[in-house]
């Protein structure tokens, strides 16, 4: 059978397998890398729903990096998906609000990153030894709060790698500063910027499209690559546990093979809406897919009006993971309902680039009819966690009650009472103090370690190992720079 290949978002020419596609991370023409087709699901969902979440995995995954033998692929499932997480169901449903929360935040990290990070590095070393590298790969990635920490996790100790990660020094929760800051491993570097996460994804990107960096970078026997959710080795093992909810919905008689359903995924960089849209495009039943914002609602004012404009004021808010204004997955769903077409979707990244705006096309808008798009504010974001609380005596986090609260109205519009599953991306552990204030003010005045035992007893549940560790860990990263310093940054973190 033929492989599949993947092609640039914004060139014809550059064609490769999907273990290099893995490899390099972002395309040589700053473009992402997307599968010239989207495979069909491999088998009948009544046959699927019989798997544990591994050896779905295996099948799912299995379609989209074809050019991985099957014992490699094994190999990469069977070393991600074991005791790192807290229960062998990988990513359990729980009932609540009317609404089924798909918990993805069970890993290492307590954080839906997880889900895929836990298995990069095994797809990328593996991928590496496949195509001969040589050099040691360097992972350069900037990060909102959860990929940094999930990302290093992954990494640490992996020998032929080093990560360098770089985070927004104000935009982060206490709890995701000092996950990162505290990461061991010889070959992790954390590095806080005076910025945003948009000015730290913009000078990584600088970094990766400069030729002349990467060759001096190989001089040294260096080579970039990224673990931040542009790489397809992120996005593929995202698609596994949409489908995995369906199925688990399947299992326990709340839907047939072939009843559709509602997802809903607060989002701010698409990448995991666009896992969901690619598991509905293999044959997944979905009715609506509900992207979520915060107040940085760059995204909902682009499905409503098909028209991304970034220049607006930053907003920092409780679900700091989605303070984004540059959404960078949304270019691969611009390059599918451009019909393929690079050229034109280089020239709105181009636009974005330099004016900060661009416009679909309206048969382009036209194609977003697969999408619903709405924001929550704070207070209702707040809102969202107090009322599961009092009526289910479920916790959730702020990200997750973002996602909650975009449900409710798109219900209360909609009158739409499909099946509907939430995408929750976080322990609320990660955002303790904002989960606490939601539930009850009295709890604002605690420290930090009294709010995680306010919230044992509040949630009826033990804080996560990850949790746990940081009471005794050791601060190990300390550098801050500017955007304008981050290259310098990294030359010195590698001796050049």
């Amino acid at each position: 059978m033929a492989l599949l290949y993947y092609s640039s978002t914004r060139g014809e020419g550059e064609r490769v397998t999907a273990s290099k596609a893995v490899l390099k991370g972002l395309a040589d023409d700053g473009g992402l890398f997307v599968p010239e087709s989207i495979p069909a699901l491999p088998d009948s969902l009544e046959n699927l729903a019989k798997l544990s979440y591994r050896d779905l995995a295996m099948k799912i995954m299995g379609c989209f990096l074809d050019d991985y033998t099957e014992e490699e692929l094994k190999y990469c499932i069977e070393g991600a998906y074991d005791e790192k997480f807290d229960t062998p169901v990988i990513a359990p449903l729980h009932k609540a609000d009317g609404a089924y929360f798909l918990e993805l935040f069970h890993g290492k990290t307590i954080a839906f990153k997880d889900m895929a990070l836990s298995v990069l590095p095994y797809l990328m070393t593996t991928a590496a030894k496949k195509n001969d590298l040589k050099e040691k790969i360097i992972i350069l990635t900037a990060t909102s709060g959860d990929t940094g920490k999930a990302a290093m996790a992954g990494f640490a100790d992996v020998p032929g790698t080093g990560i360098i990660v770089f985070y927004p020094k104000d935009g982060v929760s206490p709890v995701q500063e000092k996950q990162m800051v505290t990461q061991t491993g010889d070959n992790t570097c954390v590095i806080a910027i005076r910025g945003n996460f948009d000015d730290a994804q913009r000078a990584v990107k600088k970094m990766f499209s400069d030729k002349a960096l990467a060759e001096e970078l190989f001089a040294h026997g260096y080579v970039f690559s990224s673990a931040n959710s542009i790489n397809i080795g992120r996005l593929v093992p995202q698609v596994v546990y949409y489908i995995y909810a369906y199925l688990q919905l399947m299992n326990e008689g709340t839907v047939k093979a072939g009843d559709k359903i509602n997802i809903v995924v607060p989002t701010g960089n698409f990448g995991n809406i666009l896992a969901a849209y690619y598991a509905k495009k293999m044959g997944l039943p979905v009715n609506k897919l509900i992207c979520a914002s915060n107040v940085n609602k760059v995204l909902t004012d682009f499905f409503r009006t098909g028209v991304y404009d970034r220049r607006r004021e930053f907003m920092l808010t409780s679900s700091p993971s989605m303070d984004i204004l540059v959404s960078s997955n949304l270019e691969r769903l611009i390059y599918e309902i451009a019909g393929s077409d690079a050229a034109a979707t280089k020239g709105f990244m181009d636009e974005l680039s330099t004016k900060g705006i661009y416009t679909l096309t309206q048969k382009m808008k036209d194609s977003l009819s697969d999408f619903h798009a709405d924001f929550a504010t704070e207070e209702e974001t707040a809102a969202a966690i107090k009322k599961i609380y009092e009526n289910d005596r479920y916790v959730i986090d702020t990200h997750t009650a973002v996602g909650a609260a975009v449900l409710s109205k798109y219900r209360a519009e909609s009158g739409d009472d499909t099946v509907t599953v939430v995408a929750s991306t976080a322990s609320p552990f990660k955002f303790a103090r904002s989960v606490l204030h939601a539930i009850d003010p009295s709890f604002d005045g605690h420290t930090d370690e009294e709010q995680f035992a306010d919230l044992e007893q509040v949630a009826g549940i033990e804080r996560p190992a990850a949790i746990k560790e940081l009471e005794t860990a050791v601060v190990r990263h300390t550098t801050v720079t500017d955007e304008a310093g981050m290259e310098d940054a990294v030359k010195a973190r590698l001796g050049l």
